[in-house]
């Protein structure tokens, strides 16, 4: 069950939904993408923060680095009305991510061409290098 939008979540509540560590948090926090509510020691996630970590975390996935994500993240937070602009500047990131992407699917596709190649010549000499020992 996911928790309500002005439900306040503890850092272990956070790490369980997101399955996260708590380094992590303490991580994005101090490289000031989450911004949690702090009551003494305790850190206090709120629904801004939950939303944050969900785009953080799929940014990640996705190979976007840190500061691109604090970028598009802050674009968010500085201009909440101009969604047209974050769109557009998340639309280009994404498509020189999948653009590099294609190129390294393209390098690793070619690598096991040739890997397969190599081990297909290396079966063959083996086979032959067994069968002339046979033959002796």
């Amino acid at each position: 069950m996911s928790p309500a939008r002005e439900d306040l979540l503890s850092i272990r509540q956070m790490c369980a939904l997101f399955d996260v560590t708590p380094r992590t948090l303490r991580f994005y926090e101090a490289k000031e993408l989450l911004a949690p509510l702090r009551r003494g020691t305790a850190r206090l996630y709120g629904y801004r923060d939950r939303a944050r970590l969900k785009l953080i975390l799929r940014g990640k996935r996705f190979g976007f680095s840190l500061e691109d994500i604090r970028q598009l993240l802050d674009m968010y937070d500085r201009n909440p009305g101009q969604q047209e602009a974050q769109l557009a500047r998340t639309y280009a990131l994404a498509a020189e991510r999948l653009a590099q992407m294609e190129r390294q699917r393209a390098e690793l596709d070619e690598a096991i061409a040739e890997l397969k190649a190599e081990m297909d010549w290396g079966a063959t000499a083996l086979a032959a290098l067994r069968s002339a020992a046979a033959a002796e």
